[in-house]
């Protein structure tokens, strides 16, 4: 008979395994696309409240400078996103014996996690190329580098990922 476990089960087992780059893509990828259309929301309400006539002078600044918060807090927390992720997950690696066996099988499986980077990288590129998006998306530096990058960061951090579980293994065996 086969039980199946719940969502506490699968919590509480939690082990490193290339699954977390797929999570690391996928979370970049939202968190980065919220960010850009959230910066031009802000943008826009930014240069209506300033158009305005009777508005007083701390909403302009106000407004200003929860713009200014975007291209450096945000975009600034992006990139100790994608550290603590990649952390997270080289962490997660360690705990987990795989034999040398399996090295194949997950470099075949990287490449599709890899090729799957480049099209959300794709899909990040296009709505950054557009002229609603432009202005926003250059000056969001750390997020539109991170994210152009993306199939290299994630081919780098996988091979990482791949020596962490598969040397343990042999150091595990001495």
């Amino acid at each position: 008979m086969v039980r199946m476990r719940g969502i506490k089960g699968i919590r509480s087992n939690k082990r490193g395994s290339l699954l977390d780059m797929v999570f690391l893509v996928i979370g970049l990828l939202i968190f980065g696309s919220t960010v850009l259309i959230g910066f031009k929301v802000v943008s826009e309400w930014n240069d209506k409240i300033a158009g305005m006539d009777g508005m007083p002078a701390e909403a302009v600044a106000s407004t200003a400078a929860l713009k200014n918060h975007y291209t450096g807090v945000i975009d600034n927390s992006f990139l100790l996103l994608a550290i603590g992720m990649a952390l997270a997950a080289f962490v997660l690696a360690s705990l987990v014996r795989v034999h040398p066996i399996f090295l194949p099988f997950f470099l075949i499986a990287l490449v599709f996690v890899i090729f799957f980077a480049g099209v959300f990288s794709n899909i990040y590129q296009g709505m950054a190329e557009t002229t609603a998006l432009s202005a926003e998306a250059d000056e969001l530096i750390f997020i539109t580098n991170i994210l152009t990058f993306l199939p290299f960061i994630v081919g780098i951090l996988g091979s990482i990922l791949a020596i962490v579980m598969f040397k343990l293994w042999s150091n595990s065996q001495q």
